[in-house]
């Protein structure tokens, strides 16, 4: 939703930075910190006008047009954080993003839906792309179908298509076919690479006979889709860039899922792990092999770095002063994918009706 009243959004802030009544005056830290969300949050709703007046005037906008906007996202959440930390009588309260309070002022729910606006206009599909009229349906599909190629029980494989969907969303809120603006290299509705891309169409070349005996009809909508994007950019056709990005990063480790429903029965938890296969592949794979998933730590900075990169344990100088973190800890830190994957069980619900 655009924004139009930014006399109410300054009001907004003049109440922010006002000391709570009978509190007395704020230390030096309480000031900087104070100061420093002021600016934070200054700075995001500039980025956010003039992206805006970019697009509704078509003036040409930057290379990686998101990234300023995420950063600038980044940075008033980080300096909240450090906000409530100096004055938790601050922490106000919950609001519809999920977000914990101490991380996010509900107040500035209208910026963030400005955001979300502008990100939606930025990564719209080219004209060419190939849509798919049923695109949750075909997650699931390809992903239940996926996981019996590789020989898992029904509610094992069921598991998966739930899965999938979940990734679909934690990748771009559900919508098909999108761009990336804060990157020129992963598009399409599970954002994949051009190798990635590749490398999953070839691990599905290698069960595709597999399929076809298990299921003719999903093989002859593959094989329709297969001629549809011959010749284009396949990241672009719904169904195949989902079904190669499942095989490229995720279709080995289906067969894990019952060792993995075991130790996270929450479904939530499940799509949080699978998430991570896309952020932290390698740590990922090696704490499922541990035998002890939940105490593995990371230590590693670049593997931390990737963490931060994909919001966990990146706001505020507490949690990016983490030096390591369990996977217990890593999962708990996902709270901006929960939102996502709450979406994801009630439209796998409507798909999948008990």
């Amino acid at each position: 939703m655009p924004i139009r009243c930014y006399a109410a959004v300054a009001a907004v802030a003049l109440f922010l930075i006002t000391p709570a009544s009978g509190q007395g005056a704020p230390t030096p830290a309480q000031s900087e910190a104070s100061a420093a969300y002021e600016h934070a949050l200054g700075e995001f709703k500039s980025i956010l006008a003039e992206r805006r007046r970019q697009i509704e005037t078509k003036q040409p906008l930057p290379n990686l047009p998101g990234q300023a906007l995420y950063l600038a996202r980044v940075a008033v959440i980080s300096t909240y954080k450090d906000l409530t930390d100096a004055m938790p009588s601050r922490i106000g309260q919950p609001n519809k993003f999920g977000i914990p309070p101490a991380y996010f002022d509900a107040a500035i729910e209208p910026l963030v839906d400005e955001y979300a606006d502008i990100f939606e206009i930025m990564e719209a599909p080219p004209a060419s792309a190939q849509n798919s009229p049923t695109p949750f349906k075909d997650v699931v599909d390809l992903g239940t179908a996926i996981a019996r190629a590789k020989g898992l029980a029904p509610a094992d494989a069921e598991a998966a298509g739930r899965i999938s969907l979940g990734l679909f969303y934690a990748e771009t809120n559900g919508k098909q076919n999108v761009r990336n603006a804060r990157s020129n290299t992963y598009m399409g509705s599970l954002q994949t690479g051009p190798s990635e891309d590749r490398n999953g169409q070839r691990k599905w070349e290698a069960i595709k006979g597999t399929i076809a005996a298990i299921d003719p009809a999903l093989n002859a909508r593959d094989d329709k889709e297969e001629a549809r994007s011959r010749g284009t950019d396949r990241r672009f056709n719904h169904w195949t860039n989902v079904r190669d990005g499942l095989m490229n990063a995720h279709a080995e480790l289906f067969a894990e899922i019952p060792g993995i429903v075991k130790t996270l029965p929450d479904p939530i938890e499940q799509m949080k792990l699978f998430e991570l296969i896309q952020i932290i592949p390698t740590p990922t794979r090696a704490a499922l092999r541990s035998g002890d998933l939940l105490n593995t730590r990371v230590s590693n900075p670049t593997i931390m770095k990737h963490l931060r990169n994909n919001s966990i344990f990146a706001f505020g100088k507490l949690d990016r002063a983490r030096s390591s973190a369990s996977f217990r800890e890593i999962l708990g830190a996902m709270w901006l994918f929960k939102r996502k994957f709450d979406k994801t069980m009630v439209k796998y619900a409507e798909i999948r009706p008990r």
